[in-house]
């Protein structure tokens, strides 16, 4: 286990709280062969006590035996301010399977739950299921899902709902705010501890330079500037980037309030809690690094084992200012990528910027635009490609795609060649939010196919599917704009 940080407030060992007559709701065999479990023909495990054990009502099935399952503390920034204090509220984590933290989320109160009743919902649950199983099969850095267990248990949330546990699975779960809880009590040598275990675990890389905590934090800075990247470049709003909200793996971790984007808008806010939209789309980045900075306020200690505070200060500066450059870099080549080309051009950034401008303007749908680009028929005239009709402005596009098209001449550009590239990096499926109201408003009644479905539709989201043609549409007007809240 990843967190063997015992003794002190930090860590509660605790069992999670039973939930009355478990049932499956939905049960990921992608994720289950990162543990090697055995599975039936219908896709759950062949030893019937996995549910009980993914329900939070038992710690054994016949081949495995979790004693100490635990919750930690850690502190954090939430909304920009500084809330001291959080941790695993509802999560509790049981052990280590095969290099996987097995943790059940809404498995009971624990001493962190503060006014919370430890329990999460269908609902949320199902959410959670799906994105996170969505985002491995885009690429994207992600805690996996296991399953998601219901019961007719009552929780009250906006209004009366059922209970459900949801299995995650990551190499660690530990956090920016993990680091930020030991810097602000100033026990030095729990954050010492804390991070020679990150790497040794994770980061064995970091013992090759002298000076292994700031190659600590310079690697953990670069996978999440990586990282958000990746979600702007598919058009994912994570929806609550708090300190204590982000992996120092640079995984996408607590799936609440997010949404993928419909209509492109450069400020879409995902979370209805978020209202001045501190989280949203494009300022996803900035947040970011924001929380990069968090993390390098907290190894300040860590370096000033070795520095004086001056030179410590200097040296994280220097590293947090290489956030933006990482993201920069990356962010181009994804949307670089996005368009089909092969190689590097000065004008290829005020080109993608123009294009994102006008589908801002016009809120063209994100996903549906960039898959239809490998489309185009790079020798047949402009008013011929029908996405110009989505764009108000049709002298403004018609102009872009003259000097795209000439942008694919310049390097010899092969439409079936590209095409194949650029379907392979636009997904055709993303998990839009009317999709998985669907899915749920069915778990509810008792009736989980929709959401068996749409895991298949979205483990392959690059493949055409012709016979699920219809998940890859916008949505329509009257689900355009359904909100989602921290509790969701």
């Amino acid at each position: 286990m990843a967190f063997t940080l015992s003794g002190d407030d930090a860590v509660q060992e605790l069992q999670p709280s039973p939930i009355p007559e478990p049932y499956w709701v939905a049960f990921s065999s992608s994720a289950a062969k990162l543990l090697k479990l055995k599975l039936k023909s219908d896709g759950y495990p062949e030893d019937g006590s996995w549910l009980n054990l993914l329900a939070g009502n038992s710690l054994e099935t016949q081949s495995q035996k979790f004693p100490n399952p635990i919750a930690t503390a850690y502190s954090g920034h939430q909304f920009g301010v500084w809330a001291g204090q959080l941790g695993d509220g509802r999560a509790i984590l049981l052990g280590n399977i095969a290099g996987q933290e097995l943790q059940l989320k809404g498995a009971g109160k624990t001493r962190y739950s503060r006014m919370g009743d430890g329990r999460a919902v269908l609902r949320s649950s199902i959410r959670e299921f799906l994105c996170s199983e969505a985002m491995f099969s885009l690429g994207i850095p992600t805690s996996r899902a296991l399953s998601v267990v219901g019961s007719k248990m009552p929780v009250l949330r906006e209004a009366l709902e059922t209970a459900a546990v949801c299995a995650r699975l990551a190499p660690s779960f530990i956090r920016v705010g993990h680091f930020e809880h030991f810097a602000s009590t100033q026990n030095i040598a729990r954050l010492k501890e804390l991070a020679d275990l990150l790497i040794n675990e994770h980061y064995s890389e970091c013992l090759n330079n002298k000076d292994h905590y700031l190659a600590l934090f310079q690697k953990i800075s670069e996978r999440n500037a990586k990282l958000v990247a990746q979600w702007q470049a598919v058009g994912f709003c994570h929806g609550v980037l708090n300190s204590d909200n982000i992996s120092v793996l640079g995984l996408t971790i607590d799936y609440g309030p997010f949404g993928f984007l419909d209509q492109f808008q450069m400020d879409h806010i995902c979370n209805h809690s978020d209202h001045g939209g501190r989280y949203s789309y494009h300022r996803q980045p900035q947040i970011m690094h924001w929380n990069m900075a968090c993390l390098a306020s907290a190894f300040l200690p860590l370096l000033e084992l070795d520095h004086s505070k001056e030179e410590a200060q200097k040296l994280l500066t220097d590293a947090l200012s290489e956030f933006p450059i990482i993201f920069e870099k990356d962010w181009q080549t994804l949307f670089r990528g996005k368009l089909g080309f092969v190689n590097e051009q000065e004008e290829d950034i005020e080109l993608i910027e123009r294009l994102l401008q006008m589908m801002h303007e016009t809120r063209v749908d994100f996903t549906k635009f960039f898959r239809g680009l490998a489309d185009i028929n790079s020798n047949a005239p402009i008013s011929q490609i029908e996405a110009r009709n989505d764009f108000i402005d049709r002298d403004a596009i018609d102009q872009w795609f003259s000097d795209y098209i000439a942008r694919l001449q310049a390097e010899s550009s092969v439409d079936a060649e590209r095409k194949q590239r650029m379907n392979a990096v636009n997904p055709k499926y993303i998990l839009r939010n009317h999709l998985a109201q669907a899915a749920i408003e069915k778990a509810q009644q008792q009736d989980f196919s929709e959401v068996a479905k749409l895991l298949s539709i979205l483990e392959s989201p690059f493949d055409e599917q012709e016979q699920y043609q219809e998940y890859a549409n916008p949505p329509p007007p009257d689900l355009e704009f359904i909100e989602v809240s921290c509790s969701s």
